[in-house]
């Protein structure tokens, strides 16, 4: 196994832990503050997309997250990018990956990072935008060269 894809299986264990430690102890819509009025764990089961974009579109979503995660496994396994993108590409896929099970398994994502003044999120949230912010640097700083 590349490291790249190594490191988007170990993405998704993480996020497939952390929900399953989420549902056993909350019941859906229930918040637990862990720093009261700042931040919460609060078990939402998210049907759409950041931001509550495309509300019940699931499959929709899944359509989008299979094209993605087909995409960088194409790109990976014919370019085989290493340093600071195959980091990026790892954590985007782990993470498109972590909720596509939810999708598939559950009909809706799990979130439950609730910082009040933010919607709710998740593991694999976190990782997709620090992979796609990651991108947007490299790609910024190689002038747009992917290769």
């Amino acid at each position: 196994m590349s490291p790249m894809f190594f490191r988007a299986a170990i993405v998704v264990g993480l996020d497939q832990l952390s929900k399953a430690v989420i549902r056993r102890l909350l019941a859906p819509g229930q918040s637990l503050p862990v720093w009261p009025q700042i931040f919460h764990l609060s078990y939402v089961q998210n049907s759409g997309a950041a931001f509550g974009l495309l509300r019940g579109q699931t499959w929709i979503l899944i359509t989008f997250t299979v094209v993605v995660v087909g995409a960088i496994t194409f790109y990976a396994g014919h370019l085989q990018p290493h340093g600071l993108l195959g980091w990026a590409l790892s954590l985007v896929l782990g993470g498109a990956v972590g909720n596509l099970i939810d999708r598939l398994r559950l009909g809706y994502v799990v979130d439950f990072f609730d910082f009040r003044i933010w919607p709710v999120f998740n593991v694999a949230d976190i990782a997709i935008v620090v992979g796609v912010g990651i991108i947007i640097i490299y790609f910024w700083r190689s002038g747009g060269d992917p290769f």
